[in-house]
């Protein structure tokens, strides 16, 4: 008899699952699925949907017989074969960025990254700042510019502490009845954060290298926990760089609300927003309407995605 499960955590070849009752098996993936042409190098991701067929009711171990289809997922280029996507997580509400301002450093360019990836796939983001305990009065001063900066553009922002406890109340209500994925660099303080959300969960951590001044990867496979009743959350392995993938065919532009809202605007209704003559959003840029930090990540990607043709 074939059963629901949702993927709770993957290791390359088994899949944790999370049957309608709650009950977890241990399953792997019927042969034929791999030999599909799927522009994936993973078939199966966390927040995935399967029927499954048990085979050892004793040992727990089922077989994948069909992947059900995605409401949406997010991705990233593979690190290993960079015409492949990888893909991070399916069926997700919402996905979660945690940054730094040190400790170590969150780039401009890394959260755009995230942002703009989240947008192609039309999921709502959240920026997490942590560790603002850590910061003097200037890192406090440029954490609050970035907050500004992307309020602005209707993202939620929250400056916490996840080692501390502060402000995580406000976190919990934005994690509530939701499936929320999780990002952000090695040492951001993601598994910190889900302890201190769920000390049950026991996750582990380790301290920032002092040689290198970065994370130490604690997260090996992308996982996702259940924090109370129809709150899941997945905690991602950390991600060194976010490569665009699945970009649909628009202009990056597109994924950039501040210059979406110029749209019509510009002289060429296929303007770049580069050397154009009367284009609004360089004029909004020279202004201070649209952040020079958010626009030089959008001429990076530019260059990016030239590279790829």
């Amino acid at each position: 008899m074939k059963q629901r499960g949702l993927i709770m955590r993957s290791t390359g070849s088994w899949y944790d699952i999370r049957d309608e009752q709650g009950n977890r098996w241990k399953g792997r993936l019927r042969g034929k699925h791999k030999l599909q042409a799927i522009k994936a190098t993973n078939p199966i991701a966390v927040g995935d949907y399967v029927e499954f067929e048990v085979e050892d009711e004793l040992e727990k171990n089922v077989l994948i017989t069909d992947i059900l289809p995605r409401e949406n997922y997010i991705s990233r280029k593979s690190p290993h074969k960079t015409t492949l996507a990888h893909i991070i997580a399916a069926n997700i509400d919402q996905a979660l960025l945690m940054a730094t301002i040190a400790l170590p450093r969150t780039s401009t360019g890394f959260i755009d990254r995230f942002l703009v990836s989240a947008e192609s796939f039309r999921i709502p983001a959240i920026i997490l700042f942590n560790k603002y305990d850590l910061l003097d009065a200037q890192g406090l001063a440029f954490q609050q510019e970035l907050i500004n900066t992307y309020q602005q553009i209707g993202y939620t922002c929250l400056s916490i502490s996840a080692l501390k406890g502060d402000n995580l109340e406000a976190v919990r209500n934005l994690l509530t009845g939701k499936k929320t994925l999780i990002a952000g660099h090695s040492g951001a303080g993601k598994s910190t954060l889900l302890n201190s959300l769920n000390p049950a969960l026991h996750l582990r951590t380790s301290p920032i290298s002092a040689f290198v001044g970065k994370g130490v990867h604690t997260t090996t496979f992308a996982e996702m926990f259940e924090l109370s009743p129809d709150t899941f959350v997945i905690d991602t392995p950390g991600i060194k760089e976010l490569g665009l993938a699945d970009m649909e065919n628009e202009p990056i532009a597109h994924y950039f609300p501040e210059m979406r809202a110029c749209l019509g605007m510009c002289r060429y209704h296929d303007c770049q927003h580069i050397q154009e003559p009367d284009c609004e959003v360089v004029r909004r840029v020279q202004s201070g309407q649209i952040a020079l930090s958010r626009y030089e990540s959008y001429l990076s990607m530019l260059v990016d995605e030239d590279n790829r043709r």
